[in-house]
């Protein structure tokens, strides 16, 4: 008898876990479809989950209680009562964003419904011109919490994307010595004491462009970041490709001059030395310093020191013939590494990201232009050449559903 009761009790208990744990996942399912499509009503979550009217009424009560979802209203009849609108409570949490680049750092904070709560702040310290750069990164985030009036317990999560070779397996950076090859996320999660996920800068503008930008409605996309340097984010069958150990989309070394230029990577003629705004920069200056009239900048030494990439751009705009040709000698390389791109990859677009972006036709037509000669019409034509509408703000916001997914698989899968 008493072997009876207890398989009884044990069968008991083991139902109510099984319950309990679809019950869990069904929140979390929820949750998702949520964050994905907008705010949903019963009967669409009932038909979405194939779970019955009455088991979503139960969650949503659930998901009430907690904090996490809300009544966004009463919709329009379709026959019968009116139905209630449910969604994620945007205050319920919120994801901080942080852009580290070489020279600035970006920061923004976003509610979970992914609207911005304030304008995306930039700092003129990046990891070449900060020797330390995270009690940087810690106080101008303290500065703008502080200013916004969220505590740290309020953030669910932080995303710091990162430029350069970035282990997945490991988490380690190996292109910045001051981080010492710790693990990235937890050097961060040690920093705000919050759980905090790297990503590189590239790869979450790829996600940015996926979920809020020009390949939200397309499968194979390739996102080229140009700006101090050159990155590549590949979108195949609707994910980001990272590559076996993380480090695809190196895009920038591969080489197009032979006898070219000694790039930092120790390689001989990369894209980079060429096509990026460190290259375009470097010359500008080196030709106005011996004469070359230029709207640009003057021949001061002061000014040769403060031309960047926005420069350039700002000055062929202007109409200045050098600086729109910079950008055409820019455009006809890049548009030789879009064709090795398109011949391998067969992409439904290629979106031109970071600051270039900010040059329009100036850099499109040239690259457009040359693709003619470089690329099989077959391929070309089925490739489109866009300008990321996102631009520098991509990488932020590719990193607010990374921070969420984060948080739903850490608080449900626990």
């Amino acid at each position: 008898m008493d072997n009876l009761i207890f398989n009884a009790e044990n069968k008991a208990g083991t139902k109510n876990t099984i319950q309990s744990i679809k019950k869990y996942l069904l929140k979390k399912q929820v949750l998702e479809f949520f964050y994905k499509e907008g705010n949903k009503t019963i009967a669409e979550l009932s038909d979405l989950t194939n779970n019955s009217v009455p088991t979503l009424t139960n969650v949503m009560a659930d998901l009430g209680k907690e904090g996490i979802v809300k009544n966004f209203g009463i919709g329009e009849s379709k026959g019968g009562r009116r139905p209630a609108f449910y969604g994620i409570n945007p205050n319920f949490g919120y994801m901080v964003a942080i852009r580290l680049s070489r020279k600035n750092t970006r920061i923004g904070v976003f509610n979970l419904q992914n609207q911005p709560l304030c304008e995306i702040i930039e700092i003129s310290e990046g990891i070449h011109t900060s020797d330390n750069v995270l009690p940087m990164i810690k106080q101008h985030t303290d500065e703008l919490l502080t200013k916004l009036n969220l505590p740290y317990d309020k953030i669910i999560g932080f995303g710091i994307t990162i430029p350069g070779l970035i282990d997945i397996r490991k988490g380690i950076s190996y292109s910045y010595a001051q981080f010492a090859n710790k693990p990235l996320n937890e050097l961060f999660t040690q920093l705000f004491n919050r759980p905090a996920y790297i990503e590189h800068d590239t790869k979450a503008m790829a996600l940015g462009e996926l979920w809020f930008g020009l390949a939200k409605e397309k499968s194979n996309v390739l996102l080229v970041n140009v700006g101090s340097g050159i990155g590549l984010g590949q979108i195949l069958n609707g994910n980001l490709y990272r590559g076996h150990s993380g480090f695809s989309g190196e895009f920038g070394h591969i080489q197009m001059n032979p006898d070219g230029e000694l790039c930092y990577c120790g390689k001989i003629g990369c894209l980079e030395t060429i096509s990026s705004g460190t290259a375009l920069i470097k010359k500008a200056q080196q030709l106005i310093s011996e004469g070359k009239n230029s709207l640009i900048s003057t021949a001061k030494e002061a000014d040769l020191q403060e031309i960047k990439l926005k420069s350039i751009i700002r000055a062929a705009k202007a109409g200045d013939q050098f600086a729109i040709e910079l950008l055409e000698e820019a455009g006809e390389y890049l548009a030789k590494g879009f064709s090795i791109l398109i011949h391998l990859f067969n992409p439904e677009a290629i979106i031109i990201g970071g600051e270039m972006a900010d040059a329009d036709n100036l850099i499109t037509d040239p690259i457009r232009q040359k693709l003619n000669k470089y690329t099989m019409q077959r391929l070309k034509q089925d490739t489109e050449i866009l300008l990321s509408e996102l631009k520098e703000r991509a990488g932020l916001v590719g990193m607010v559903p990374v921070i969420m997914a984060n948080y739903l698989n850490q608080s449900f899968d626990n």
